[in-house]
């Protein structure tokens, strides 16, 4: 038997499957989806089983054999390893770097050189291994010494080299004991004892800590062990990101008539077994986390399982908490902010079977279930569903893929949909369900516009407008909460020389450094640069120096100073810790903080009953982006943020404070508008040739020497010109809008594309020519298809 292998190399040139024997007493455990060591080159490497075959065309007498299996189970089912080429083949990636997405870190193989004893060995041998104390030696921790006593005992073969691998992160485990069993007990007098051995014998292995909880003490475990009555083991413990948490049951709720339709919409398709997508357009607060519930609820009673997601890690701790009160332990948790050991824990439980819901961020899509039920998207919009760093995949587009093999239902939720999405409803791709109400008949909250312009006219240059310091003020006074959104983190945009203007600026990017105040320093938010906050002009020596623009951290001072409160702020900087999301947000509910503060992490799904304002102290900060989505970015932020307020007994507000109040993305998100927003934006795409219109590839070269930029930029543009027709368009090559970034020149080229059938060809050749060509000038070329950004 042949295993074809894909080996672990983050490299283009061996970016192919490799033939392997397998070995007799191995033909057993390998099977597809395995993790496997082979022997590549000089060195053993870990691979990836991709198919198993009787028969090669290759000479069997020059194959070489498959040295290690590691996994009892494949870590991928049959399903993942389809996926995986497919994900590969249309993102134009490496099929390895595809599967390393898709599995967590935790299960990356590491290998050591480790030295023992042959069973012939020597007297002298024995006595000089025994000086290193161990039944083997780690070659890694060997001196040039050490090495000089070893090596004739080495070359005699009395010492032997092995290779020993161990996964990145073990499984934990705890000390404990389990019952021997014998036909005997303690003495009588005893008592103790005998209580402990019944209490082991009656619920099986046992660790210290819970012998300990139960009131015995390590004495008497001890006593039972050197009496042979019990025995130590190691017991296999899971980490548990929820621990110590307290979940209250929920009950299912009785579905409005518009829940009810969605429902029954969504029902028949998980009982007829045939693949849909749905379009949930529900607008904030209506109710769609209920039918999701619900859904589950019938896919679990079905057997089969469900992944439910989730654009930002902020938003995990609420959905938890509504899917853990709902259906317990059957609840996995995925994403990022886990540690590896953590997230490991939870990957298996999903495999081994044990949880039967998976909810998580982004890479929650490759959750590693093989009978999947139903596919729910939360925010089906949200830019972060796409990953910015290589494979540059699109969970929505993986979802597809994933509901379609399986034959089961794909549920995008959102209040605001992508236009992408939206436009497949108007011509019945997808099956578009509204939910028009709230379930307790609230009412949305119709947002106030205040001109910032003319705030200044009136000599108001405070970022807090009147009308927006007046309702602050009736918060706090009322003992109500408010959401203050900002969506820019830092203390100021830039610092300015008075004198003469200069601005400092990354050495590194062509952007102008962020004053931090909590650290005093000015930081690039694209390499994270970062130097001290200067005491003078680095160009003139004057010490005037300005900082111009606003971002959190000084709004954040401006709001205590101004209103006394406690403030809870969330952005980038302070959720960087493990939990920091959850510990923010509880801290929020549980103290009645007067305001929370954020960027656009806190626009969406969060459910606070005591929020009764929304104020957006910039409304134009998306506006402006030189970015085709900017206008539907704008309205889709507007509109989540709105529906924070007035989730409970009283009617919420929100104020709108922008210089562009007359733009239509603001005009219509004040009308919570989105059909018009819809007509208007698709007007714009139409005529601009921009997506759903037509289909987007970037490609973005980038060298530390711009000579080579501008040569291989011409050469990819050259090259896709010779092999699209004419209905395509190709913008560039031209600087991106940030035309350095780490030291590095870019340049970019957009294709509009509406089908090429020869065009994935194309781009796996560049690829393949840059990846190589990379090695020699450093010139790199990424390949995003269906960017988020064009920037």
């Amino acid at each position: 038997m042949y295993a074809s292998v894909i080996v672990q190399i983050s490299s283009k040139n061996v970016d192919r499957l490799y033939t392997y024997k397998i070995p007799d007493h191995l033909k057993d455990k390998i099977q597809p989806g395995s993790r496997v060591f082979v022997s590549f080159g000089p060195r053993m490497i870990q691979g990836f089983v991709i198919e198993v075959s009787q028969h090669t065309d290759l000479d069997p007498s020059k194959i070489k054999e498959i040295q290690k299996v590691m996994d009892i189970e494949p870590v991928l089912t049959k399903e993942l390893i389809e996926l995986s080429k497919k994900l590969a083949d249309y993102y134009v990636e490496r099929h390895i770097k595809v599967i390393e997405a898709i599995l967590p870190a935790a299960l990356k193989m590491k290998s050591k050189s480790v030295l023992k004893l042959s069973n012939e060995a020597s007297l002298e041998a024995v006595n000089q291994f025994k000086q290193f104390h161990n039944d083997k030696i780690n070659v890694k921790n060997l001196t040039m010494d050490d090495l000089k006593l070893l090596i004739p005992f080495i070359n005699s073969k009395d010492i032997y080299e092995e290779k020993e691998f161990e996964q990145h992160t073990k499984m934990k485990t705890r000390r404990g004991i389990e019952s021997n069993y014998l036909d005997a007990r303690p003495s009588s007098r005893a008592v103790k004892q005998i209580e402990l051995l019944e209490l082991v014998e009656n619920k099986g292995p046992m660790t210290y800590e819970s012998i300990e909880e139960e009131g015995y003490s390590i004495g008497i475990i001890n006593a039972l062990v050197d009496k042979g009555f019990c025995k130590k083991i190691d017991i296999l413990v899971e980490r548990d990101p929820f621990e110590g948490r307290v979940f209250y049951e929920d009950k299912k709720k009785v579905l409005t008539d518009e829940q009810a339709r969605a429902f029954k919409a969504i029902n028949q398709s998980i009982q007829n077994n045939t693949h849909e997508t749905f379009l949930l357009h529900g607008i904030t607060g209506s109710g769609k986390t209920e039918v999701y519930l619900q859904v589950i609820e019938e896919v679990l009673n079905r057997g089969e399982n469900a992944i439910m997601m989730v654009p930002e890690i902020a938003l995990t701790p609420q959905m938890v908490n509504r899917f853990k009160s709902r259906f317990g332990d059957d609840v996995a948790v995925m994403h990022s902010m886990l540690s590896h050991g953590e997230r490991y824990d939870e990957w298996r439980k999903i495999r081994e079977g044990r949880a039967r819901i998976s909810i998580g961020a982004r890479s929650n899509v490759f959750a590693p279930f093989d009978n999947i039920g139903c596919i729910i998207i939360d925010e089906e919009h949200e830019s972060t569903y796409k990953q910015n760093e290589r494979p540059y995949y699109h969970a929505r587009e993986v979802a597809k893929w994933r509901a379609e093999y399986f034959n089961c239902p794909l549920i995008l939720g959102s209040a605001t949909p992508s236009l992408e999405s939206y436009a497949r409803s108007e011509v019945n791709v997808y099956k578009r369900l509204e939910l028009t109400k709230r379930p307790t008949n609230q009412t949305l909250p119709t947002p106030e516009i205040v001109s910032m312009s003319k705030e200044r006219e009136a000599g108001n240059t405070s970022i807090i407008s009147r009308n927006l310091d007046m309702k602050i003020r009736d918060r706090i006074e009322k003992d109500e909460q408010m959401i203050l959104l900002l969506n820019r983190r830092g203390y100021a945009n830039f610092l300015v020389c008075q004198n003469c203007g200069h601005v400092p600026m990354c050495p590194n990017c062509d952007i102008s450094l962020t004053y931090h105040k909590s650290n005093a320093s000015l930081m690039c938010h694209y390499c994270a640069y970062e130097e001290p906050m200067p005491h003078a002009c680095g160009v003139c020596g004057e010490h005037d120096l300005s900082l111009r623009g606003t971002g959190t951290q000084k709004i954040e001072e401006v709001l205590r100073d101004t209103y006394n409160v406690d403030i809870v702020r969330m952005d980038i900087d302070t959720t960087r810790q493990k939990g920091a999301h959850e510990k923010l947000l509880k801290q929020f509910e549980e103290e009645s903080v007067p305001i929370l503060l954020g960027t656009q992490m806190i626009a969406k799904g969060l459910d606070f009953k005591n929020v009764t304002l929304v104020g957006v102290l910039n409304a134009d900060t998306i506006l402006n982006l030189p970015d085709y989505r900017a206008n539907e970015r704008t309205f889709q932020l507007l509109t989540q943020v709105s529906g924070r307020a007035g989730r409970g007994d009283i009617k919420g507000e929100v104020v709108y404070q922008t210089y562009n109040e007359d733009h239509y993305a603001i005009q219509l998100a004040k009308n919570n508008n989105y059909r018009e927003f819809f007509l208007r934006e698709m007007e714009f795409r139409k005529l601009a040739r921009y997506s759903p219109y037509y289909f987007h590839i970037l490609f973005t070269v980038s060298s530390e020497n711009i000579e080579d930029v501008i040569k291989a930029s011409s050469d990819v543009h050259k090259e896709i010109q010779n092999h699209v027709s004419k209905s395509s368009i190709i913008i560039g090559p031209s600087p991106s809008p940030i035309e350095r970034i780490q030291n590095k020149y870019r340049f970019q080229i957009i294709l509009k594309y509406k089908s090429e059938p020869e065009l994935f060809d194309v781009l796996h050749k560049l690829d393949t020519k840059y990846s190589i060509n990379y090695q020699k000038t450093k010139t790199a070329l990424r390949i995003d298809v269906d960017p988020e950004y064009i920037m």
